[in-house]
């Protein structure tokens, strides 16, 4: 018996499997064990073309009994990517090829001629080998860019069975790709950006505070004014992605599977936007196997839900605790798995079905029934945990011929930088990053207010028409303003502003 190591995906986390070969004389027959799903147990067809091919005896021409055990076996395996650690581990077994492959993890689809087709997961399934001391990992070639990105270890990308045997049998050389990881840091410039939009200088300056804080915004007004405009350009101010980050983020559109082959670094913030036909299970995550859903592929970015009140009732309650924690939690009766969410969520509505209630020039169209009906979507706890609210309005002939200020997208990105770097001092032992992850206890001790600033918020709270939630997220707001302006303490103003963009006019 031989064994030799690759890995398996459940959700966002990885294991380490055990592909264990056993040859033996007996009749003709090749079973994998382990809980192998269809396209596991469809490897032994891929394999024995695959052996046939490259110039070797497969086992269902022999008199051979071949035993393949994925172990640990109460543990369900999915995908392709065992083709390559079976092939060599019955090379290994039946005798044909002697080496010693303890610390090295394999994985990869073969083809029926012998060709190594790339995988999903190559990115988190290299830093598994890195976490868990592997010196090596063998892998298909076309995925060998992504590999680099992880410093430690040693990545073999090969291009065929063939290939890989006479390359550990010292019969050819591999030529490794040169890194740099220059050639992928390069950020890119936006379509979109503040310097495209005429006008609407008040969602502008909501925008900014939405960059600068990481804060939840809700954008009212009728159709065609620019809502979808001004969410696309939020990612054109947002800080530039860390390194970390963009590892992580990487980590997970190569979990998922659409990470692009000519760059394998994502250094631009995501930005998601679903259809409101979208079902919850894609928009969360889940399913079987479990997928990663909308909220996980905007993780660091933007999630911008265009006709907000259109979408289904569930889905949009389902979004409470990745809002508030920055994390969604999956369970079924046979798994449980944790998915990363932290973005920031624009949310953008017409005012009812029409688009033009309360429009002094368009008459509405709609009942009063439709309207009340419609506006009920937007209102209620999920609506409560946005922290600005901006009234849209549309903007003359004269506002929209007006040239725009060219460098308005450098001065604001350079202003959120600065006020992202004061909170990442601030929390640097805190475990969180911005102002709009602050829990009670950060209120507390960073949102310290004068009195006029209270009294001011206790009549609003008095009246009902703040929230607790509510009084909190204006805080933190206000907070971020106060950062914006550089200033230690959070004054009157920053309080009188965040106020301003909390109230609703519907």
């Amino acid at each position: 018996m031989e064994k030799v190591f690759s890995v398996a995906l459940y959700g966002f986390e990885t294991k380490t499997i055990e592909v264990e070969v056993e040859v033996s004389k007996g009749l003709r027959n090749f079973q994998i064990v382990g809980l192998p799903d269809k396209a596991v147990q469809e490897s032994i067809q891929r394999v024995c073309s695959a052996l046939k091919n490259s110039g070797f005896t497969p086992p269902d021409k022999l008199p051979r009994r071949v035993l393949v055990s994925l172990a640990p076996a109460d543990l369900k395996k999915e995908g392709s990517l065992y083709d390559l650690p079976i092939a060599l581990g019955y090379l290994l077994a039946s005798g044909e090829i002697k080496f010693d492959f303890e610390k090295t993890l394999i994985f990869g689809e073969l083809a029926l001629d012998g060709k190594v087709r790339p995988v999903r997961g190559v990115l988190a399934f290299c830093l598994h080998a890195k976490k868990e001391n592997f010196q090596r990992v063998i892998l298909p070639k076309e995925n060998e860019n992504e590999a680099m990105l992880v410093e430690g270890i040693e990545t073999i990308g090969v291009e065929s069975l063939k290939d890989c045997i006479l390359y550990f049998l010292g019969q050819k050389k591999i030529e490794k790709k040169k890194f740099d990881l220059k050639d992928f840091f390069e950020e890119g410039k936006y379509e979109i950006d503040l310097d495209t939009i005429s006008g609407q200088e008040i969602a502008k300056r909501a925008l900014e505070i939405c960059a600068a804080g990481g804060h939840h915004l809700f954008l009212l007004g009728p159709p065609g004014i620019g809502k979808s405009l001004l969410a696309k350009s939020l990612v054109s101010i947002l800080p530039p992605l860390s390194f970390e980050e963009a590892v992580e983020v990487t980590k997970i559109y190569s979990i998922a599977g659409i990470l692009p082959k000519e760059k394998p670094l994502i250094l631009k913030r995501p930005f998601r936007s679903p259809h409101h036909t979208i079902s919850e299970i894609a928009l969360i995550g889940g399913g079987n196997p479990p997928r990663i859903g909308e909220i996980t592929l905007a993780h660091r970015g933007v999630l911008f839900l265009d006709e907000f009140p259109e979408f289904h009732r569930d889905i949009l309650e389902s979004l409470r605790e990745p809002l508030e924690e920055g994390e969604i939690k999956i369970s079924r009766a046979k798994y449980s798995f944790y998915f990363p969410c932290q973005f920031i969520l624009v949310a953008a509505s017409n005012p009812c079905p029409c688009g033009y209630f309360g429009d002094p020039e368009i008459p509405c169209s709609c009942t009063f029934s439709q309207v009340q009906s419609y506006q009920r979507k937007i209102k209620g706890p999920l609506i409560d945990r946005i922290d600005l609210f901006v009234n849209v309005p549309r903007i003359k002939f004269e506002k929209l011929e007006e040239k725009t200020n060219e460098n308005l997208t450098k001065k604001v990105k350079e202003r959120v930088k600065k006020a992202r770097e004061i909170q990442n001092l601030r929390f640097k032992n805190e475990g969180i990053l911005t102002n709009s992850q602050m829990k009670i206890e950060h209120l507390k001790k960073y949102c310290d207010i004068d009195g006029k600033s209270k009294e001011l918020l206790k009549k609003c709270v008095d009246c009902g028409e703040l929230t607790i939630r509510g009084y909190h997220k204006i805080l933190k707001v206000a907070r971020t303003i106060a950062d914006l302006e550089g200033k230690e303490k959070i004054s009157f103003e920053n309080v009188a502003e965040a106020l301003s963009f909390r109230k609703r006019e519907i």
